[in-house]
């Protein structure tokens, strides 16, 4: 039976989508359910799974066009799978395949991947294959190389200078239209303090146990700074205000972003209503974005709206940076690595486990005072963290 794979409507003001890699090649048998191909959009990108078990015929947009939603892409057609055919799973895990033991030279090489290994002098059985049913893809081609020009050296009879042209996909074109956006139309400044992660270490370290068994969940860095930070946007609440028409927005809640790396790029999804979770709810909410930022399942709805935003450099090994807010939001924390620094304390000099932070801010929302004053107030209830349950 003939079946047409279609652009699916993936959020109300999403119009179009960039084909991104297909993961079966004409022909090739996949269970119902099986990822086929990847659409990127400027807010996140998604996976158009198999109608039934079959195969596709033909497709009809190549990887790297544009189409609009609606748009016929593929032709698909059901049927029962052959003996001993061997399908792509439901759901990609990249690092589970990564990790699996079957030799390169038995994987399938897509199309973009195999113009990709011909242009690199490449062959498969020099790549680590981590598309689903133990296929090559074209960025599978593009790390290997990179590692490849790394680790060894170039033979005598092969050009010494390449160059790689690889198109901005639409989530990269969008996180730098709008870079620039709050670069050019918000008064952004940055101001930093840093803090004594001594008690919040004590208390996951205490704790730990007993938390994983209660709640199933470690217990992290990012949920306290997210309790931290709606206690000081309860003191200082210019920081989430928001402006509009000459108007400043205030909510009597706070949404708080999260970047999270995805398979495609930051994201930044948002955690409702932040101040009614408890610490275990919002380790579960993060844990679950981190996992499907990976996999490229998080929604547009899921991005949209947010009154402040937190980014963690620390965990890419970042010791200070000046991060960018997220328009319309007036305000964005970044976190940074902790480093055992000596510090003054008490007329004597010891070592504590410090971290550096930034709020970067709308200086047309906020003044320096009240940034001044949200990070020193984010600053004493991370120091002595009951500071947030007697809430004073």
């Amino acid at each position: 039976m003939a079946l047409e794979i279609k652009v699916p409507a993936v959020g109300e003001s999403i119009t179009e989508v960039q084909i991104g890699e297909w993961y079966v090649a004409e022909g090739d048998w996949v269970a119902v359910d099986s990822d086929l191909v990847g659409l990127e959009t400027d807010k996140a990108t998604f996976d158009v799974p198999a109608p039934a078990g079959g195969k596709i015929t033909r497709i009809l947009v190549k990887a790297g066009e544009m189409a609009a939603i609606g748009d016929l892409i593929a032709y698909f057609e059901e049927a029962a799978a052959p003996s001993g055919a061997e399908a792509a799973p439901k759901e990609s895990q990249p690092a589970a395949v990564a990790e699996s033991s079957a030799p390169a030279s038995s994987a399938k090489v897509m199309p973009a991947a195999a113009r990709e290994l011909a242009q690199r002098g490449l062959s498969p059985e020099q790549v680590t294959p981590t598309g689903p049913g133990n296929r090559i893809l074209k960025e599978d081609v593009i790390q290997a190389g990179s590692q490849s020009a790394e680790g060894s050296e170039v033979a005598a009879d092969q050009p010494m200078r390449s160059e790689t042209i690889v198109p901005m996909s639409p989530i990269r074109k969008r996180i730098a239209q709008r870079l620039v956006e709050a670069q050019q139309n918000a008064a952004l400044l940055t101001t930093f303090n840093e803090i004594d992660m001594s008690k919040v270490m004590d208390l996951r370290s205490q704790f730990k146990e007993a938390y994983v068994k209660k709640y199933e969940i470690k217990l992290g860095f990012m949920s306290f700074f997210v309790k931290a930070v709606v206690d000081a946007l309860n003191q200082v609440p210019q920081v989430a205000a928001q402006m509009k028409d000459n108007n400043l927005i205030y909510r009597n809640y706070y949404d708080i972003g999260v970047a999270v790396g995805g398979g495609k790029g930051l994201v930044v999804p948002v955690i409702r209503n932040a101040e009614r979770l408890s610490f275990a709810q919002i380790e579960s909410k993060i844990a679950d974005f981190g996992q499907r930022a990976r996999k490229n399942k998080i929604t547009p709805d899921e991005m949209e709206g947010g009154n402040f935003t937190i980014t963690n450099g620390g965990i890419y090994g970042s010791l200070l940076s000046t991060p960018i807010v997220n328009p319309p939001q007036s305000g964005v924390l970044g976190m940074h690595g902790i480093v055992d620094r000596p510090i003054a304390l008490n007329g004597e000099v010891v070592i504590r486990p410090m971290m550096y932070v930034a709020l970067t801010y709308d200086h047309r929302v906020v003044d320096g005072r009240e940034a001044v004053t949200f990070l020193k107030r984010l600053k004493e209830v991370l120091e002595e963290p009951s500071r947030m349950l007697l809430e004073i």
